[in-house]
């Protein structure tokens, strides 16, 4: 029997490097194997040089779209059959490298709004927890907007005092009590703003949300994109062999654990 792998996921990733490495560990702890034969192949392509995309879209840097790009492009020749990116601010360009390269690109923002929704039967005011790149970009705005969901985000002063530098910090390797504290007090802003979930849409912030979790309930959008990827490719590809190993095995497409029953692409 000649044995068929599933599809291949891209990482489009390096942004940051930690948040990538965060991505692909939670990727193989949800994704629902037997053995190692049965996880997904991955191809992952992680350039940490990709110009900062929120300097970009405030006007103070280059675009990031030509390392985008080349990266998808890159992935997509390797094999892969969709993309996951483990950054919501470049999202404010998924749909440009989309195009550009000719390759579906997950949506991580949806996920992560769609995943807020869930956490209770009358969830509609939703936190947000996000670069000031994915604030001006509002991504998580129009994104809410479609879905019926009101999305607040903290107040300007916040923004600076606590989630910018707490981002950089995790970014730079710092330590982390600190970062922790500066984002529940973040959360907590939210919550009497009215939020009934936060979620951490920046994929360094679920690694400082510990905290923030015992205020009000966080969604972690590095989790939400895992289980988009899950959903989309787990099951396919008919004649996959086998989750163990065996020549015998038989494949079944399986839901996550968010509930996920189709992908969430931008094309």
């Amino acid at each position: 029997m000649v044995r068929r792998v599933r599809p291949a996921l891209g990482i489009l990733g390096g942004m940051g490097p930690l948040a990538t490495a965060d991505f692909y560990r939670r990727l193989v702890a949800r994704t629902p194997a037997a053995s190692d034969q049965g996880h997904l192949p991955v191809l992952m392509w992680a350039d940490p040089s990709v110009p900062d995309r929120t300097a970009a879209l405030l006007g103070q840097g280059p675009s990031p779209v030509p390392a985008l790009v080349a990266g998808a492009r890159w992935l997509k020749l390797a094999g892969a059959r969709c993309v996951a990116i483990p950054c919501n601010t470049a999202h404010a360009y998924a749909d440009q490298v989309a195009k550009a390269a000719g390759v579906e690109v997950l949506d991580m923002i949806q996920a992560a709004l769609l995943s807020a929704s869930g956490v209770g039967p009358s969830t509609s005011r939703v936190g947000i927890l996000a670069t000031r790149g994915t604030r001006r970009a509002r991504l998580y705005e129009k994104a809410g907007a479609r879905l019926g969901i009101d999305v607040l985000q903290v107040p300007v002063q916040l923004q600076s005092a606590y989630v910018d530098p707490a981002i950089r910090a995790v970014k730079a390797g710092a330590e982390l009590t600190r970062p922790e504290q500066q984002i529940a007090a973040a959360a907590g802003a939210l919550r009497e703003l009215g939020a009934q979930v936060v979620i951490a849409a920046c994929t360094e912030i679920p690694l400082i949300s510990g905290v923030a979790a015992r205020i009000v309930p966080v969604v972690d959008s590095t989790e939400a994109l895992v289980d988009a990827a899950v959903s989309r490719l787990w099951g396919c590809g008919p004649g996959f062999a086998p989750s163990d190993g065996s020549a015998d095995a038989s494949s079944s497409a399986r839901t996550n654990s968010q509930g996920f029953h189709g992908p969430n692409l931008r094309r």
